[in-house]
């Protein structure tokens, strides 16, 4: 009975070699700071005497601090939480040797609780003492105006499960030691979203579980933004470029049967420059002379006519097809970074903009404008930190100057991920001067994460294995209608193209890559008209389309995949749908018309 009585420091001792000999420490360090952001780099070493095949870094930031993007590792998040795992390269660390990764964040505040390994980054902790599985997605049962059922299938752990956190969204609402809860005073006709999340018997947190769209019964519901009482938004964005290489024309529209099957054109992209609206391409919006073999109508521009290019043509396709309504958009991934400085003045802003929409050479030609902001208090191609107003400002300064006779509208994140792009930004306050989101489901994964995990790049819902929570289609509309964004603002978008990598030898999702797959403009991006014939779906997951043609590895919506995207859009009561683009659809226009057929 003495041997019960040793101090804890000689029953470690007693462990067994293998177990003694393995130690990992993660060290961090911000490396810059611009003020608006920063860069971060964490340092893992094998302290220990044998080799470890696999490394795991977790850590918690405050409230109002995230990482925006990361590199030489895969790192999610569950609330404060964040976990960064080993790419398939990286993981083995000899006995002394060591790896970085680092990531840009943003916010002010610094990680604690750091684990490695599951033990403390110092080196301490329990060795071998792995953190939980993820847990089954929720489903949902007993749906009421106010409530609904949540239960899940339980996870594993070599030290035994504890409880488990549920989140709606962001927030945690409970900790249960079952596999089942529910949740009660919910709001009629609303969509909400669930995880889960395991802890063990030494508090460790694993993944997080798939996310559930649940949506109560009962409410109203959106009379939608469409043409008419109840009708759906079917809108196309048409590029300026697409004029050069894709040789992809306004007669296009006609010439395909699309014309007949859409509602709304954007016309991309205007620049944002100094503060002001600024054109994007001369030549392409308004100086192109088109012959009599690609003008809408036949009948060639001459060298002295007002107005030609694009605008004349869209001019004509107005004429020939009354129903449809022209946007020009401005922004947009390249051009965003003329936004922050636009927003300090949002009047000043919206009046250059009005000017330019309404300019007397082409005012006909637009009813309304679109921004493309890529993304308010967030970081894309650049960062901005204008903060979470910053986004309803403008948009509110817009529909001031534009006025209820034209449209207003702005195609946003489809992040809901905790703590990502869509927490950044007040949208539903926005919303009240929208007409209507294009929320950009699409390029969700692809080969900018070169070695994988291959996954569709435009998923409708979660799946198990998903490489980040709330990078899904669902959970993005879900997340929109809790913070309050009504669903007949909201259109779901569709892409007309597919992401692929290549040295991929596994055919389902999930697989490594060493690249990206060949494209005909641009690596790792393909047309669906080209995919159809060089590539022909096999699979699908989460409502898209994927493919594994030799090494390479495609993800892409079809007619059939959209069919079921635009059956799901009608059930939530959205406003409609959006693509990008027209030149990625084929010469007789299938996708439109299965957005067109399955809108109705």
């Amino acid at each position: 009975m003495t041997a019960l009585l040793l101090p804890f420091a000689a029953l470690v001792g007693l462990a067994t070699p293998a177990e003694a000999a393995a130690s990992t420490t993660a060290t961090y360090a911000k490396t810059q700071d611009w003020g608006s952001g920063f860069e971060g780099k964490w340092t893992v070493k094998n302290t220990g005497t044998t080799a470890i095949t696999s490394w795991a870094v977790e850590w918690d930031f405050p409230s109002g601090t995230s990482v925006t993007t990361a590199w030489d590792a895969d790192v999610t998040s569950s609330g404060t939480h964040w976990t960064a795992r080993n790419k398939s390269w990286n993981g083995s660390l000899a006995p002394g040797a060591s790896v970085s990764f680092g990531f840009n964040g943003a916010g002010p505040g610094a990680p604690s609780n750091c684990r490695v390994n599951g033990g403390s980054c110092d080196g301490g902790g329990v060795p071998g003492d792995s953190p939980p599985s993820a847990p089954g997605t929720p489903s949902a049962t007993a749906v009421t105006d106010t409530s609904v059922t949540l239960s899940w299938t339980a996870a594993t752990d070599d030290k035994g499960v504890k409880n488990y956190d549920l989140f709606r969204g962001s927030t945690k609402i409970a900790t249960v030691t079952g596999l089942t809860y529910t949740n009660t005073g919910l709001t009629a006709g609303t969509d909400y979203s669930y995880t889960v999340q395991a802890r063990d018997t030494a508090d460790q947190t694993g993944p997080v579980s798939g996310s559930r769209a649940v949506r109560t019964t009962g409410g109203g519901t959106d009379p939608g933004p469409g043409p008419g009482p109840g009708g759906k938004v079917k809108l196309g964005y048409f590029t300026n470029w697409g004029v050069y290489q894709r040789n992809y024309h306004v007669k296009n529209l006609v010439t395909s049967g699309t014309a007949a099957k859409i509602t709304h054109i954007n016309y991309a992209f205007g620049n944002v420059q100094n503060g002001r609206c600024t054109i994007g391409d001369s030549y392409a919006d308004y100086d192109k002379a088109y012959g009599a073999d690609q003008s809408v109508d036949g009948v060639a521009d001459t060298w002295d006519q007002p107005l030609r290019g694009n605008f004349n043509q869209l001019r004509k396709l107005k004429k020939a097809y009354p129903h449809i309504k022209v946007l020009w958009s401005f922004g947009g991934w390249t051009w965003s970074g003329g936004f922050p400085q636009a927003v300090q003045n949002p009047a000043a802003f919206a009046e250059s903009c009005y000017q330019l929409v309404e300019d007397p050479r082409w005012a006909d030609v637009f009813d309304g404008i679109d921004l493309d902001w890529e993304y308010p208090n967030a970081c894309g191609l650049s960062c901005d930190s204008s903060g979470p107003a910053a986004f309803k400002t403008m948009m509110q300064a817009m529909r001031t100057k534009f006025g209820t006779n034209n449209l207003v509208t702005a195609a946003i994140t489809a992040d809901a991920s905790s703590g990502g792009k869509i927490d950044k930004t007040d949208y539903a306050g926005a919303s009240a001067y929208s007409d209507w989101y294009n929320v950009m489901t699409y390029d969700f994964f692809g080969a900018f994460d070169a070695d994988g995990p291959t996954a569709p790049h435009s998923p409708l819902t979660s799946y198990p294995g998903i490489p980040q929570a709330g990078f899904n289609s669902a959970d993005a509309i879900a997340k929109l209608k809790a913070q309050g964004v009504p669903g007949g603002k909201l259109l779901l978008g569709i892409g007309f193209y597919g992401r692929g990598w290549t040295g991929v030898t596994q055919s389902a999702p999930g697989g490594t890559a060493t690249g990206p797959a060949p494209g005909t403009y641009e690596q790792g991006i393909e047309d669906y008209k080209v995919l159809k014939a060089s590539c022909p779906a096999n699979g699908t997951i989460a409502g898209t389309a994927y493919a594994r043609c030799g090494s390479n590895w495609w993800s892409y919506d079809t007619p059939s995949t959209i069919n079921g995207k635009m059956s799901w859009a009608k059930g939530q009561n959205l406003g409609g749908a959006f693509f990008w683009e027209f030149s990625g659809d084929t010469t007789n226009g299938e996708l439109v018309s299965a957005i067109n057929s399955g809108l109705g």
